[in-house]
């Protein structure tokens, strides 16, 4: 009788564990695929800001293309090692949820592309509409399913800008680079690169707190 209440303990303990290491990995891995979309969006963006400043060529634009070859390239080797992990219900809605703005992009993309070369107007202000309020919405709905204000309010902020943005298109206020790439980096600041040293920061502690608990329950029935 007490072997099998002491099992019952070992089992409970043991997916007490589990689940608290699913959270860790799950806040590990969304922490860094948020810091290599921050930093990598941030640092194209200087570049282009910077650029503007010795040339006006509209070719330059092109760079923006970059974070997404980037983005996508880390963001893959990241997650190597997770896809081989099974995957939870919170897991198969986070790769849901990112992958419909993933096919939103390539058909913004798509759209911008069309109305360039088939009917000659430049329609790229869109994609900056997507990078704040579509990117913002995802990453406010991230927030919800983990469960953290710091992506939730992160992602508050970019709808917001984004919102700000599309009301000056439809009002056919000019989208100079002067302000809208410094809001661009702005932005990805409190939308990614925040909210993924928090996650970071939280996941390492919370890892170093049930390797405690660990050698507290080992001490135990030693």
């Amino acid at each position: 009788m007490e072997e099998r209440k002491l099992n019952e303990k070992e089992s409970l303990e043991r997916i007490t564990q589990m689940i608290t290491n699913t959270r860790n990995r799950m806040q590990t891995s969304n922490g860094n695929v948020y810091l290599i979309w921050g930093y990598t969006s941030v640092a194209i963006a200087i570049l282009i800001y910077t650029i503007g400043f010795f040339s006006t060529h509209p070719g330059w634009n092109f760079l923006w293309f970059l974070i997404w070859i980037i983005g996508g390239t880390l963001t893959g080797h990241v997650l190597k090692d997770d896809r081989k992990s099974p995957k939870g219900y919170t897991d198969k809605i986070t790769e849901g949820l990112w992958s419909i703005v993933g096919y939103c992009a390539i058909a913004f993309t798509l759209l911008c592309l069309y109305f360039m070369f088939a009917k000659g107007a430049d329609c790229w202000s869109l994609m900056m509409v997507f990078g704040l309020f579509v990117i913002g919405f995802a990453t406010s709905v991230q927030g919800v399913i983990l469960k953290e204000k710091s992506l939730t309010a992160g992602g508050g902020i970019g709808m917001g800008f984004g919102a700000f943005i599309m009301c000056c298109l439809i009002a056919d206020i000019p989208l100079e680079n002067t302000w809208t790439t410094p809001l661009f980096i702005l932005t990805f600041i409190f939308m990614m690169i925040m909210p993924g040293h928090i996650l970071n920061h939280k996941a390492k502690k919370n890892h170093e707190i049930g390797r405690a608990s660990c050698r507290e329950r080992v001490s135990g029935h030693v």
